[in-house]
């Protein structure tokens, strides 16, 4: 199964993308699954002009970005909260690939402070099914993130772990359902 992880916040020393490495990390310690990371600091995408259904009615430069788009089998959406939604800048990316049908979607907002992006979260249950997809009901909210993760991914707050697996157990079973269920279509 490919899993991309997209790290929605556009600034150069984001926190949140800590989380995204720790999620990857995670997932390749216990699956057999690819996952990928898709930093949206690495695209420049202009404010949505035109939707890509498919890698080939995608602009040149955009086209590795729509290829792990259209191939990917589920997604975590990691992102800081910005006046209580998600980033705008994922936003942005996501109505660039509206159709996600049938794929699940994990749900990690994170926060230097202590809500943990629990506001985010509420906006991201809105927007999955605007794509298509099915969210996990398991979220990792994920308040003080720069005292939880270091700048590699690593956890520093051991108390946390249990947070992390709970989220991953439950995003994997829904993302392998799907998939297994998609094989009889």
């Amino acid at each position: 199964m490919n899993i991309e992880i997209i790290a929605g916040s556009p600034r150069q020393n984001s926190v949140t993308f800590r989380l995204a490495l720790h999620l990857k990390q995670e997932i390749e310690a216990i699956t057999e699954h690819q996952v990928g990371i898709v930093d949206i600091r690495e695209w420049n995408l202009p404010l949505l002009q035109n939707v890509f259904n498919s890698v080939e009615n995608t602009p040149e430069q955009y086209k590795p970005l729509a290829e792990r788009m259209f191939a990917a089998d589920a997604f975590i959406l990691v992102t800081p909260e910005y006046n209580g939604s998600y980033s705008p800048a994922m936003q942005n990316l996501l109505d660039y690939f509206p159709k996600q049908a049938r794929k699940a979607f994990g749900l990690a907002p994170a926060s230097v402070g202590g809500m943990g992006g629990i506001r985010a979260s509420q906006q991201l249950l809105l927007l999955v099914p605007g794509l298509f997809g099915i969210a996990s009901p398991h979220m990792l909210i994920t308040p003080f993130i720069d005292k939880k993760f270091d700048e590699a991914g690593n956890l520093l707050d051991p108390g946390f772990k249990k947070s992390v697996d709970n989220f991953l157990q439950e995003f994997l079973w829904l993302a392998e359902t799907l998939q297994t269920a998609s094989a009889y279509k």
